[in-house]
């Protein structure tokens, strides 16, 4: 902490003037920092790796925006999978580590300086400071200041996508201390997470949006502050990005090593089948797959055979995202409990992944699939007592049995199950009828699966028969990702199969996910619209944890308290990577908490430029 500048902070922050004060590098949520101030380079890169070449990649989709912020459109980053590559058109933040900018390789719950040289912080958290650095540039050389941080959290804060409105919200006060320091005061004290949200604030150039539209879509590429900028556009078709020559950013700590190509092309593919046969014949050079069947027996053609082609599976420690048949609890024919735990009865997991996965997958049973957040067992300690203030409010199950999905030997649902998933309906008032299984008012039990991938039909597809096994009447329906995008907004559908991102410290997104507060808000990520003032009340308990073993016990009670509510029809998850390559590229290794395809670099530059 620079001594004359304390008093001053101290007195305006109404502190007394020996109130403790922080200065890092860097900020663990919990915890000590893995890197040292003097740190170099991250151990998972190479920082001597060759610069230079071409590298080609794939998008699943379409977009039709470059502005990732809005809630308008589709933009590159937003399409799926699309994070992975570390390469995107978003602007620079303040600080790396923990959010889906450049997420941390080997360490979770840490942010390293970006933008911000260095940050201090109030031990109590009411309050942080960020320096910037004085060398921080935009594309068009004009320096990125503490104005233009401002800037950029009133404006994502007004006319962001609603991540960053519900993600940005906590700050009392916003104080310009001269053009390369900023702070923000906070409502409350003791918020780690939110000095962790603002860490990761892209930072946007007021010069540039001040006369523009920023809510608008726009296929010219907005001024950035990273290490590529975007070179050519086809809209909906390809984005090429090219690497900054004396990027501001290219030595610090946290960028050695990454970043090693001198170009990006990206074209993107609607048709999965189409991507992969382009992928076969050279067209692009990495291929991260989704299909167990493709993994299983896609992989024969030459040039794997002639060794041009890697096919590896790499593990990893990543928190797998929740991937799930999420029922829509905002229409009547999932509001009731006992109608959406006998839905889930009549998934036949063991079938569909013996059949068509090549039994390649696990069962989710969880929220947080492949992570210490994991609700296993019974409840104890710390997550007991959360829970136990409760126990009248919850099933009691919740503290007697361990959460299990029904299994089956893979042959089909067996006769006791089906006869326990009518014997739910019927308590919930739907009864097995000549047409099928009606309400008391004599109405079916009909609603449909909206889709965006057409290959999931054939995985629903049984699940579907299954239904009507006992008289319910499922449709699948496949729209194109406009479409999709626009009913998901608008939450018009009755289920869907979709995914949630999960991270190595479970926190705001949680809110968003699932928080009462979220049910309307439109392009939200409440898709089961969950309204339960129990899980209100431990995300707040969650986003006010101070170790790790607190949110630990806070995101195990979520889980349970989620999964004995049956919101959604888990589905599976791996807790490997299935990546080819072509035979032209090195690394140093995978970090165990990102794949990290931004610190590859090509062997021969001079063959291949």
């Amino acid at each position: 902490m620079r001594p004359a500048l304390l008093p001053l902070i101290c007195l305006a922050l109404g502190s007394p003037a020996f109130a403790a004060i922080s200065e890092s590098h860097g900020y663990a949520q919990f915890g000590i920092l893995k890197y040292p101030q003097n740190f170099t380079h991250f151990d998972w890169v190479n920082p001597d790796a060759p610069k230079g070449g071409v590298v080609r990649l794939m998008a699943s989709g379409t977009f039709d925006t470059l502005n990732p912020y809005t809630f308008k459109g589709t933009s590159p980053s937003a399409t799926p999978g699309f994070f992975q590559y570390g390469i995107s058109e978003l602007n620079e933040p303040l600080m790396v580590g923990t959010g889906i900018y450049d997420p941390s390789g080997d360490e979770p719950s840490s942010a390293y300086g970006l933008i911000a040289e260095s940050i201090e912080y109030a031990d109590n958290r009411s309050w942080i400071v960020f320096n910037l650095r004085d060398s921080a540039r935009f594309h068009d050389g004009q320096p990125i200041t503490a104005y233009d941080v401002a800037f950029s959290y009133r404006l994502l804060l007004k006319d962001g996508h609603p991540r960053y409105r519900t993600g940005l919200q906590g700050v009392r006060r916003v104080d310009i201390l001269n053009r390369h320091r900023i702070r923000f005061v906070f409502e409350t004290a003791n918020d780690s997470l939110l000095i962790l949200r603002l860490s990761e604030l892209p930072v946007l150039p007021q010069h540039y949006w001040k006369d523009r539209d920023f809510k608008a879509t726009t296929f010219e590429p907005p001024l950035g502050s990273g290490p590529y900028r975007i070179s050519k556009v086809q809209p909906g078709r390809q984005v090429v990005f090219e690497r900054v020559s004396n990027w501001w950013g290219a030595d610090l700590p946290v960028n050695r090593g990454k970043y090693n190509f001198d170009r990006v092309e990206v074209e993107f593919y609607r048709d999965s089948t189409v991507a992969f046969e382009a992928f076969k014949v050279g067209e692009f050079d990495f291929y991260i797959e989704h299909q167990a069947k493709n993994w299983a027996n896609g992989y024969q053609f030459p040039a794997v055979q002639r060794g041009d082609v890697i096919r590896t599976s790499i593990p990893h420690q990543i928190p797998t995202q929740t991937q799930a048949l999420f029922m829509n609890g905002r229409r009547e024919t999932f509001s009731d409990i006992r109608v959406r735990e006998a839905l889930g009865l009549l998934f036949d997991f063991e079938w569909t992944n013996r059949a068509l996965f090549y039994e390649a997958y696990r069962r989710s049973e969880s929220y947080y699939p492949n992570s210490d957040f994991t609700a296993s067992g019974l409840p104890e300690g710390a997550e007991w007592l959360l829970l136990s203030r409760y126990r009248k409010q919850l099933p009691p199950e919740v503290f007697t049995e361990p959460f299990h999905l029904p299994r089956t030997e893979g042959r089909g649902i067996p006769r006791a199950t089906l006869r326990r998933a009518l014997a739910l309906f019927a308590e919930a008032g739907w009864k097995l009828t000549d047409n099928g299984l009606s309400d008391r008012k004599g109405r079916p039990l009909r609603f449909e699966i909206l889709l965006v991938n057409p290959r999931l039909e054939r995985i629903l597809q049984p699940y579907v028969e299954n239904l009507a096994r006992v008289g319910i009447r499922a449709n699948l329906r496949t729209v194109d990702s406009a479409q999709y995008k626009q009913r998901l907004d608008q939450y018009d559908y009755d289920m869907i199969l979709a995914t949630l991102g999960q991270s190595l410290s479970p926190g705001i997104e949680q809110w968003l996910y699932f928080h009462s507060s979220q049910v309307d808000v439109k392009g939200g990520r409440n898709y089961a619209g969950i309204a339960n003032p129990i899980v209100d009340e431990l995300l707040e308990k969650l986003l006010a944890t101070q170790t790790r073993d607190e949110q630990v016990a806070a995101s195990r009670a979520i889980d349970r308290v989620l999964l004995w509510n049956h919101y959604t029809i888990p589905n599976w998850f791996i807790d490997h990577h299935r990546l080819a390559y072509r035979n032209r590229f090195a690394h140093v290794g995978t970090p165990p908490y990102t794949l990290g395809l931004n610190a590859w670099w090509l062997k021969d530059l001079e063959k291949h430029q």
